[in-house]
């Protein structure tokens, strides 16, 4: 934290810089900026919210203590987004995934994809707690012809619905913490605009779906025969994610829960794949050695499945852990950048004169959603977004009469469902690397996460389920 106020220009500096680099990166790279160039402009944008730090009294053992603190907060996710890879390509091998497209094209038509596909995320995300689920779903969507950003806004709308709403999720916990209410309260404020925003999401998915020329549909029974051919279909290989979500239910954390998942991918790999499990290794016959490589390949590397549909076989393709490397490299640069503007003191500098704005309970709710969605662009991060607002505004939602379940509730209406539709958010990198779906291609369709902010805000200016403070 630097000792003496810091000019305005200059804390606001880092961020203008981590703007500029940002816009030039997309105009030379495109949606290659996340191979290298976007991770420097980070750490470029950090380096100067260190010098401007240090020149108006920061330490460098203390940027170096909130830059480590920073990262180490994110810990958990880098080893989930490693798990979430290596799982990918043991439910490749195992048959898995290819057995949620099989039966998923014979259950889910074109019209009612996206709205079943927004509410099966929305069921799985509120029972675990969690926004990354539903692997094959976005092949499924692919194969009836459907554009991959449509369908990743439908999987993300629903997917942070549950996040939003479930008690076992990180972020419903932390924005009560924050404005100083409980849990169960927060949970059930956040009602009033969740609902209506998501049951607009969920109409707005069925018209697409019933309007929405899908001429890029393809044979259906093709994809299914080119599926079956190649691996052995059998309802039993659902035991894996059934047992995956039930461990996460039972509240097991997500780490050995996905573990456990890879490992049994592996296993009925073994089982129900060993044609699959030869062919990629190239072996003559299945034995430890051959089992061994296959499934370490798959959790670790690129594998693919060919088969004598070229739809198919561009589903059936994972990079495994290795193609979650530039994504982590992106959330570590995130955090070295967020971690150097929170110890300098920055951030809250950037901060205070926009409190000035809120007077009515209208502004002072679209001020605190403006500022979270603030934080998500520049300090990169949906944990800093939910906090540094909510340590920001606690008092001033107090001195206005207002009951703190108004600020928990903004601060998840903004801070938590818009951080997914920022690239360089470590939100927005996680998503988009488990989809295989670029940010600026699925932002336009998360309708949930564009809604949601818009309507904290109209229930301010309109004075909509605002409880006041009793005393």
């Amino acid at each position: 934290m630097t000792d003496k106020k810091t000019p305005y220009f200059f804390a606001l500096l880092p961020i203008l810089v981590l703007i500029g680099l940002l816009a030039y990166n997309v105009f030379l790279y495109g949606d290659n900026s996340l191979g290298g160039a976007n991770q420097l402009a980070l750490l470029f944008a950090a380096a100067t919210a260190s010098i401007v730090g240090i020149k108006f009294g920061a330490k460098w053992k203390t940027i170096i203590e909130g830059v480590s603190k920073s990262i180490s907060s994110t810990t958990p996710s880098l080893i989930i987004l490693l798990l979430i890879g290596a799982l990918a390509g043991t439910w490749l091998l195992s048959g898995i995934v290819p057995a949620m497209i099989y039966y998923g094209l014979q259950i889910l038509s074109p019209e009612i994809f996206l709205f079943a596909t927004a509410i099966i995320t929305a069921i799985v995300s509120l029972a675990t707690g969690s926004s990354w689920s539903t692997i094959a779903l976005l092949g499924i969507g692919q194969a009836l012809g459907l554009s991959t950003g449509l369908i990743g806004g439908a999987i993300i709308s629903g997917a942070y619905f549950g996040d939003k709403m479930s008690p076992l999720s990180d972020t419903t916990n932390l924005a009560p913490a924050m404005a100083g209410t409980d849990l169960f309260t927060h949970i059930k404020y956040m009602m009033y605009t969740t609902i209506p925003s998501f049951t607009i999401t969920l109409v707005i998915f069925l018209v697409i779906g019933f309007t929405f020329e899908t001429s890029g549909a393809q044979d259906i029974n093709g994809l299914l025969s080119a599926i079956s051919n190649s691996f052995n279909i059998s309802a039993w290989l659902f035991l894996v994610p059934v047992l995956v979500i039930a461990l996460i239910i039972k509240k097991i954390p997500a780490i050995p829960a996905l573990l456990a998942g890879t490992l049994l991918g592996g296993i009925f790999a073994i089982i129900f794949q060993p044609e699959v499990v030869i062919s990629i290794t190239n072996a003559d016959s299945l034995n430890i050695s051959s089992a061994y490589m296959a499934v370490i390949n798959a959790m670790g590397s690129d594998i693919s499945i060919t088969t004598e549909n070229v739809m198919i076989n561009k589903l059936l393709s994972t990079s495994g852990m290795a193609g979650m490397l530039n994504t982590i490299w992106l959330i570590i640069c995130a955090m070295i950048f967020g971690g150097a503007m929170e110890a300098t003191g920055l951030l809250k500098r950037v901060a205070e004169p926009i409190i000035r704005y809120a007077e009515s309970t209208g502004s002072l709710i679209a001020t605190t959603a403006g500022t979270c969605v603030f934080f998500n662009i520049t300090a990169s991060d949906q944990y800093l977004a939910i906090v540094v607002p909510g340590r920001m505004f606690a008092d001033t939602y107090k001195e206005k009469g207002l009951a703190p379940e108004n600020l928990s509730r903004t601060l998840e209406d903004s801070g938590t469902v818009t951080s997914v539709l920022v690239p360089w958010n470590t939100c927005g990198a996680t998503q988009s690397a488990v989809l295989g779906v670029a940010t600026f291609a699925y932002l336009p369709y998360c309708f949930f996460n564009l809604i949601s902010p818009l309507m904290t805000i109209a229930y301010g200016y309109f004075g909509i389920k605002i409880k006041k403070l009793t005393k």
